[in-house]
């Protein structure tokens, strides 16, 4: 077992949370049931699997958790770019959590590759 917390991309994960967060406050109404609540589980899902993936008992298991999560990092940076593409957000909004999405890609995969070549698996 890993304690999560401990680990940065669990943190800075957490912060995008907050970020996405307030980002998509200023998205329309209409886009409540759509957009705003695809966006929210998924960025929640990051940090989610990560912890729960620490709570389990192999590092295979980990990382079966950490692929989850880092599926739901380009499924973010998906959403994030079509809403540019919808103009409901600017180049200037997006460029920053685009850049903490890619470095929360790199280091969960980094972390799954670390994993695998310690376990073998």
């Amino acid at each position: 077992m890993h304690n999560f917390k401990e680990l940065k991309v669990w943190q800075i994960s957490r912060q995008l949370v907050k970020e996405i967060y307030k980002l998509t406050t200023q998205f329309p109404a209409e886009e409540k049931y759509g957009l705003i609540s695809q966006i929210r589980r998924c960025v929640v899902s990051i940090p989610t699997n990560i912890s729960e993936g620490c709570g389990r008992n192999t590092d295979k298991d980990f990382a079966h958790f950490l692929n989850i999560s880092l599926g739901s990092a380009y499924e973010l940076e998906t959403l994030l770019t079509l809403s540019l593409d919808l103009e409901l957000i600017s180049d200037k909004e997006s460029e920053p959590i685009q850049l903490k999405i890619s470095e929360i890609q790199k280091m969960t995969f980094g972390l799954i590759k670390t994993l695998r070549q310690e376990s073998y698996f």
